[in-house]
């Protein structure tokens, strides 16, 4: 079966995701968001509404369930070891500003242990392979245009 949008009333988006109503005319107007007209109202497609709205890690309930551990350090080793995640993973995903590097000493570098943990939560949840992308530019799950994952 196809994937169907689920639409919303324009002011009923706006109102959900903390975004301008002009705003999200403009975005439909420049074919960001794709609208339609019921009953004289417009409406927008939700999954398109929540993708232009400004999420950060620190907002999803995965990174949540680790904000016990923000700012405790753990080393890179320890954190390969406790959360079975190969060290040159975990280094991409510090170079890359996901997780917070929170000190360097010698050739041991801290990191703060809840970046490490959500990070851990998304690799684990989507079983990944070599060369797969987890992680969009903004830290985020990175959401395929096609595939099982896609929305």
């Amino acid at each position: 079966m196809v994937a169907l949008h689920t639409l919303i009333s324009l002011s009923e988006a706006a109102r959900k995701y903390g975004l301008e109503e002009n705003h999200l005319r403009a975005l439909v107007e420049k074919g960001n968001i794709r609208a339609g007209v019921i009953a004289g109202e417009m409406v927008v497609s939700e999954d398109e509404v929540r993708d232009q709205a400004v999420i950060r890690k620190e907002d999803l309930p995965e990174y949540k369930k680790h904000t016990h551990l923000k700012g405790k350090p753990i080393w890179i080793s320890d954190a390969e070891r406790k959360y079975r995640i190969p060290n040159p993973t975990i280094w991409r995903w510090m170079k890359s500003g996901i997780i917070a590097r929170l000190e360097m000493g010698g050739n041991k570098t801290l990191l703060d242990e809840a970046g490490v943990a959500y990070c851990t939560e998304i690799y684990h949840s989507r079983n990944p392979k070599q060369g797969r992308q987890l992680f969009d530019d903004r830290g985020l799950p990175y959401k395929p245009k096609a595939g099982p994952l896609a929305l």
